[in-house]
Order: C-alpha cells, then structure tokens, then sequence
C-alpha cells in the first residue's frame, strides 16, 4: 500500500480541512451540472422550488382536468435527458441537504415526465448556482448533544393526499441522519 496524503477529492467529493473540522463539498460536480445543462449564464435563485408548487402526473392531469380547461403542461419529449439529470441531482444530495425535498419530489416523476417537471428540476440546478459551496461540516470538536427537527407538508401530496414527513438528527453540530418518509392520511 501506498500512502497518498490527506483526502482530498474521492467520487466527486471535495474534501477541505481547517483547524475547525472537514468540509465535504460537491462544487466542482455542481460546476459540471450547471455546465451540462447550458445554465452557466443563468440567474441564479434563492429556494429550490416554489413556494406553493404542486407537481403532478400526466395520469392525474388527464383525470382531474376541468371541462373546457386546456393542458397546457405537456408530457416531456426527452424523458432521458430529465431522468439523467434528476439522477446527478440525487447523487447531489449527498453533501447538498437543501435539495433533499425537492429532489425526492422530482424523482416519483421519472417514468413520465412533463414539461413542468424539467422546469422545476432546473430551477433546482439554478438554485444550486446560487450557493455552490454549500457541504456538510464535520466540526473537530466534540459534542454529545443531539438535536432532531421534524417537519411535515400535511397532505399537500394531491394525487394521493398524503403528507410527506421528514427528520433531520444532528450530533453536535454534525448531520447524523436524515430521512423524508410519506404517509397515509
């Protein structure tokens, strides 16, 4: 074996050391996504979705449509191009927790996306512009407090009406854990 110095970049992961802990970053794999997606010019923006967004499948569009209105949101043409960006999104998420929500919501649109879903996913990929050094931090000193936060949507699900529920552990001031879970109503 051989020994090859402090990490400092392993699977897309950039690693930085300080006297105040290690930063795990993913900004140059965030660079090579905005590149990827042409939005290197674009403004960036200050939350991964809209406040009262509410995605939608094209099954459920075609159920609940009312009489005379128009479907202006159209099935997506490339459903490759959509999966593989919501999959390096995914991957994101490893080091990126801001994301965690809007990410899980975009991916139970895979099979068949629409026009909105693509939107939304580069808005994320925008969103993520706007703060590209944004890691996790695993602080050098100790700590033995453990902290939980739980948050929950409440049925806002509309195809379904499920509430989606997530947690968030910390131990100190380092994540532990962290899960987004749906529920039945």
């Amino acid at each position: 074996m051989k020994d090859l110095g402090d990490l400092k970049f392993f699977l897309g992961i950039e690693f930085a050391r300080s006297k105040d802990g290690i930063v795990m970053s993913q900004r140059k794999y965030a660079l090579e996504l905005i590149s990827e997606m042409g939005l290197n010019g674009a403004k960036p923006v200050q939350a991964p979705l809209d406040f009262n967004l509410r995605l939608t499948s094209i099954g459920y569009d075609t159920n609940v449509k009312e009489v005379g209105e128009e479907q202006n949101d159209r099935p997506l043409t490339d459903v490759a191009k959509y999966q593989r960006l919501v999959r390096r999104l995914l991957y994101l998420t490893m080091t990126r927790m801001d994301i965690a929500f809007a990410v899980q919501a975009l991916s139970q649109f895979m099979h068949k996306p629409k026009e909105s879903h693509m939107e939304t996913a580069l808005r994320v990929v925008r969103y993520i512009k706007s703060a590209l050094g944004l890691g996790l931090m695993i602080p050098a000193q100790s700590s033995e407090l453990l902290t939980t936060y739980c948050d929950s949507d409440w049925g806002t699900f509309l195809e379904t009406k499920r509430s989606i529920t997530g947690y968030l552990v910390k131990f100190g001031n380092a994540l532990a854990s962290w899960k987004s879970k749906k529920h039945e109503q």
